[in-house]
């Protein structure tokens, strides 16, 4: 009932501890606080919250528009949810290295599990899309040390992305990551891999663990978990996958309504409101209101 009773410092514990094991660890992204708990339901290890998930849930792009205000409260909202870890897209840092510093605290504060802080040049881009650019090695470098700097716990997973794959390739991608390991970062974050082998060029690379970005219409190929984990992979995820999921259904449910002048013929693909309340626990809350707020000695 109301917060998921593992408190963040056990949270961030155990997201060490699962790194420390053989297993890949699947971390879906969640688009509201509820999906996260559906997440931990079904049995994933994380819970993934995705800077392009956040701006679009603002209805704005993914370019860098949102502050880190916006980003801590969302994704504080979304972590406090679940006794899942949860790692958050911090984009650029949001600033300078004294404001990735500050990020790196406003989050830890917020309950989150670990963040990444990526290369580019802010306004950042996509990913996955053309025209982005990234700063220098030295910038890059800097940004990393003042995560790591910063942080209180140092269960909290500081995780380095980088973007130069697509403007210089692979063995420019090799060369940074390794140097942001050195600046500090637990693990390494090769955005926009070309297939399996850059994957595991990078993996093999770095004693620390690699993240696989999995997200749909991007530029690379949605490889199962399972070849995944034999390039040396230790962390995936889907950022995109459930937003995308939820918004197309509402597409097609309002293209219902249009058409027949009801939604009754949607109703069978919608959540019930049994599931629903099941979710969301309802049962708890009615028993504090009888044994607790409504209770007569």
């Amino acid at each position: 009932m109301l917060h998921a009773p593992a408190s963040a410092a056990a949270k961030r514990r155990g997201l060490r501890e699962a790194l420390a094991g053989p297993d890949l660890l699947r971390f879906p992204g969640a688009f509201n606080p509820l999906s996260a708990r559906l997440i931990e339901e079904k049995g994933f290890e994380g819970v993934y919250i995705s800077g392009a998930v956040l701006s679009a849930d603002l209805g704005l792009p993914d370019i860098g528009l949102t502050t880190l205000t916006e980003v801590a409260a969302r994704s504080g909202q979304i972590a406090r949810m679940t006794n899942l870890p949860a790692i958050v897209d911090a984009d650029t840092g949001f600033g300078e290295p004294m404001n990735v510093a500050r990020t790196i605290q406003v989050l830890e504060d917020a309950g989150l599990a670990g963040a990444h802080i990526e290369d580019q040049v802010n306004p950042k881009r996509c990913g996955h899309l053309d025209g982005k650019s990234v700063v220098g090695l030295g910038d890059a470098v800097k940004r990393i040390r003042a995560a790591a700097d910063a942080r209180r716990d140092p269960d909290f997973l500081i995780m380095a992305r980088t973007d130069v794959r697509a403007l210089e390739g692979l063995p420019a991608a090799v060369d940074r990551a390794r140097a942001l390991v050195d600046a500090g970062a637990d693990a390494i974050f090769p955005e926009a891999m070309a297939d399996l082998r850059e994957f595991e060029a990078v993996a093999s690379a770095v004693e620390v663990p690699v993240l696989a970005n999995m997200t749909e219409f991007g530029k690379s190929e949605l490889f199962t978990t399972a070849l995944l984990a034999s390039a040396g992979v230790r962390i995936v995820i889907y950022p995109v996958t459930l937003l995308r999921l939820a918004m197309g259904e509402a597409e097609r449910g309002l293209d219902e309504i249009v058409a027949a002048g009801t939604q009754a013929g949607v109703v069978p693909r919608m959540q019930t409101r049994a599931r629903l309340y099941e979710l969301l626990d309802y049962a708890a809350y009615n028993e504090f209101d009888s044994e607790i707020f409504t209770y007569r000695p």
